[in-house]
């Protein structure tokens, strides 16, 4: 499998990324990846909000619900993460007894046309954190509008695995919605290095901010910013 970090490094633009990894001492990890071309989408950043981390504005402006909301939740035996509004409804139906595959059900992707932004969500069951399930609703490359739902089941990643989804794949310029998943390998031996894996391998230009996080442990979120 390719080095993530190629991979990473390859996408100029990847918008929003999910990324769930074993790093090399065993440990699980998940990644949030955030990057902007607007002045807009470049003026956030990530925050941890009692047990949840959200992406927020950096100055004063309306809320947007396609640019500012929970990225990742931790709920009873579950941590949800992701790249919109979705997070917390994914969150709610599994804390109200759905299995995770119903949980991602149902789910759209975003009015943002002409782009249509997938919506990219990992849940993780806190019991059993090498459980993983990834879920994609995206919109059709043809002309048809209704949502192509995707659900992957993810199951013992070895030391060094990792998946990936992004939203986007593009120069800078001209982007196309990402693939559906990607495997890769991670070189990082921990949650720390895993994010400064993640960070160098986006292009300056674009990178907003980035965190990492072990299952069970959200308050302690590695965060990275690329400043004011």
């Amino acid at each position: 499998m390719p080095p993530l970090r190629k991979i990473l490094q390859a996408n100029r633009y990847p918008g929003r990324s999910v990324v769930w990894a074993r790093t090399l001492d065993g440990a699980m990890c998940g990644g949030y990846l955030l990057t902007g071309r607007s002045q807009a989408s470049k003026a956030r950043a990530l925050r941890l909000v009692g047990h949840e981390l959200v992406v927020g504005p950096t100055d004063p402006t309306p809320n947007d619900p396609l640019r500012h909301y929970v990225a990742a939740t931790q709920r009873d035996s579950w941590l949800v993460f992701g790249n919109g509004e979705q997070v917390a409804t994914v969150a709610d139906r599994l804390q109200a007894g759905r299995p995770p595959v119903l949980a991602l059900d149902g789910l759209d992707y975003e009015p943002d046309p002409p782009i249509f932004t997938p919506r990219i969500t990992v849940i993780v069951n806190l019991a059993s954190p090498a459980d993983a399930w990834f879920g994609a609703a995206r919109r059709s490359l043809s002309d048809r509008t209704s949502t192509n739902l995707l659900t992957l089941s993810i199951r013992d990643l070895a030391p060094g695995d990792a998946v990936l989804m992004t939203t986007y794949v593009s120069d800078g310029q001209r982007l196309v919605t990402g693939e559906p998943f990607i495997e890769a390998l991670t070189e990082a031996a921990d949650q720390h290095e895993f994010l400064d894996e993640l960070w160098e391998a986006l292009v300056p230009q674009f990178r907003v901010a980035a965190a990492t996080f072990t299952p069970q442990d959200l308050a302690g979120t590695a965060l990275r910013h690329q400043g004011p």
